[in-house]
């Protein structure tokens, strides 16, 4: 029976270099992006189309796209939060350029951080959200939308099943791609994180579902896994566990694409990613970046080898 196959989204070069200190050269972040795809990475969510001002690490958003390698099977994704956001990563196409393969655009769970992240209400950004899917569609562009701060908010705490799955529904009926739940602050436990997907899938039906997780009290990992074996079709990660958001106070990185892939490969699950590239890969940015990236595999090392014949018997 054949391995059943959990398409990986790196973030990296979007959500994990918009909280860093150092703003990054383009060809920087363009290296780090060819390393990613020489490791198997088919989806990277390469750039965001905000306002320089509030994200600065994203400023060079349309220098970046246009020059990347127009490589088959990648999918090249920008996050826009609004229609000024969607213009942007449409004009990346312009002319015949390859541009953006895909644009995300964002739900937020909770009234109060879709008021300091969009500034908007929740419903508002939902709203905001298929105004973007049926635009982009409109124009021949694949978009997916990712509902944010599912398991619970930086400011009101608690975040209702219901309210996530009823926005999920709204959220459907404009035929995205893809919906994402993303526990965007690092809250969430397996069983919630279960009960979310189960939910989440019974009122959407064939909608592809992705799991979005950061490791800020060291539940990323297993909820990974607690998202996997409830059906999602795809996890974001990003590489070394970089990551964070600036508008929600003490949220820390993404579950690293290297422990993602040990996970689910050491689980009979398919990436068709290269975990020795990926751990190349993290001590090259973790050069550029002068500290350590957190990633766990990415220090210890994957799986122990044997160091011959001997040895393996």
């Amino acid at each position: 029976m054949p391995k059943r196959r959990i398409a990986l989204v790196e973030v990296g070069p979007r959500d994990g270099l918009q909280n860093q200190p150092r703003v990054l050269p383009t060809e920087i972040k363009r290296a780090m992006i060819d390393r990613l795809m020489a490791a198997g990475i088919e989806r990277l969510e390469v750039a965001s189309f905000v306002h320089p001002e509030r994200v600065p690490q994203m400023a060079d958003a349309e220098a970046l796209v246009a020059g990347l390698p127009d490589r088959p099977g990648v999918q090249y994704i920008g996050l826009v939060l609004n229609r000024r956001g969607l213009d942007r990563a449409l004009a990346t196409r312009a002319g015949g350029a390859r541009g953006v393969d895909q644009v995300g655009a964002v739900a937020i769970a909770s009234d109060s951080f879709a008021t300091k992240n969009q500034g908007q209400t929740a419903d508002e950004s939902v709203a905001v959200a298929v105004d973007i899917v049926r635009a982009a569609r409109a124009r021949g562009l694949s978009a997916q939308v990712t509902l944010s701060a599912v398991c619970g908010c930086p400011f009101e705490g608690r975040v209702d099943v219901a309210r996530v799955v009823d926005m999920a529904r709204r959220v459907a009926e404009a035929e995205p791609a893809e919906i994402a739940l993303a526990d965007t602050i690092g809250v969430g436990v397996p069983a919630q994180v279960a009960e979310l997907v189960g939910r989440v899938r019974a009122a959407v039906g064939p909608v592809p579902l992705r799991g979005h997780f950061h490791d800020t009290r060291n539940t990323g990992i297993a909820n990974v896994w607690a998202a996997v074996e409830a059906g999602v079709d795809a996890i974001d990660a990003s590489l070394g566990g970089l990551g964070g958001c600036p508008f929600a106070p003490r949220a820390t990185g993404n579950v690293a694409t290297e422990d993602v892939v040990y996970l689910l490969d050491r689980s009979g699950v398919a990436t068709g990613v290269d975990l020795d590239a990926l751990i190349a890969a993290n001590a090259w940015m973790r050069d550029h970046l002068d500290a350590p990236l957190p990633s766990r595999v990415a220090r210890a090392g994957g799986f122990p080898r044997p160091k011959n014949d001997a040895d393996a018997a």
